[in-house]
C-alpha cells in the first residue's frame, strides 16, 4: 500500500470493521487480563471487552456516518466506556484519525493519531506501553509497507519490549518486576492492528485506492 493511498470506506464497511475488532477482542479478553494482572490492574481484558460491545451495539449507527465521523464517535464511545488509562488513549487515536483522515493521506493521519497518543499520555517511545507498537506501526505505513505485514510487524514490535522496564504507567511501579512480561495495551494493539488487516483483505483490492 502506497504511503498515500487511501481506504475506500462505505456504510458495511464500517460495521464489518466493528464486528472484526470487537470479534478479536472478545475472543482475547482473558488474555489481556492476564497480562494485566501481571504488571497492572487486572482489568484490561474486561476493560476493553466493555468497550467493544459498546460499539458494536452502534455498529448499524456508526455506519450511518461518513468514515471519519464514524472514528470520532467511536472514539468518544471508547472515552466514555473502556476504564483506565486505554480508554482515553485509544479514544484520542479514534478521534485525531477521524478528523486528519479526510483532509489527508492515510499514512500522515495515522501519524498524527499517534502523536495524539504520546501527547494525551504524556508519554514517548521505549517506555513499554502501546506506543511502542503504534510508532513502529506509523513508520511502517509510511514506508508503504504491505498491509498484510503490519500484524507482524506489531507483534514483533511488542515482543521486543518484554524484556524492558516499564517507565510509564501502572507497570512502571513495580519497577524491574515489570520486565519479563507483555505490556497489555501493547498486546491489544497488536490485536486490533490483526483485526483490522483482516478486514481490510476482506475488502480486496478495491478497497485501496
Amino acid at each position: 500500500m502506497e504511503a498515500g493511498a487511501a481506504v475506500n470506506i462505505n456504510a458495511s464497511d464500517i460495521a464489518a470493521l466493528i464486528r472484526q475488532a470487537h470479534a478479536i477482542i472478545d475472543a482475547h479478553a482473558q488474555e489481556l487480563t492476564d497480562l494485566d494482572a501481571a504488571i497492572g490492574d487486572a482489568d484490561h481484558g474486561l476493560n476493553m471487552k466493555r468497550g467493544f460491545e459498546a460499539l458494536l451495539a452502534e455498529s448499524d449507527a456508526l455506519s450511518q456516518k461518513p468514515f471519519g465521523e464514524a472514528l470520532k464517535s467511536a472514539g468518544m464511545k471508547l472515552v466514555m466506556t473502556v476504564g483506565g488509562a486505554s480508554g482515553p488513549l485509544y479514544g484520542t487515536f479514534l478521534m485525531t484519525l477521524g478528523k486528519e483522515i479526510d483532509g489527508a493521506p492515510f499514512a500522515e493521519a495515522f501519524a498524527r493519531a499517534v502523536n495524539s497518543v504520546a501527547a494525551r499520555g504524556k508519554s514517548e517511545r521505549g517506555q513499554k506501553t502501546m506506543l511502542d507498537v503504534l510508532f513502529p506501526l506509523a513508520e511502517a505505513v509510511q514506508a508503504g509497507t504491505e498491509p498484510g505485514q503490519l500484524p507482524a510487524i506489531a507483534a514483533s514490535a511488542a515482543n521486543a519490549m518484554v524484556p524492558v522496564q516499564a517507565t510509564r504507567g501502572r507497570a512502571s511501579f513495580l519497577g524491574e518486576r515489570s520486565m519479563g512480561h507483555m505490556d497489555p495495551g501493547s498486546r491489544s494493539c497488536v490485536l486490533l492492528t490483526q483485526a483490522t488487516v483482516e478486514w481490510l483483505e476482506a475488502k480486496g483490492p478495491e478497497g485501496i485506492a
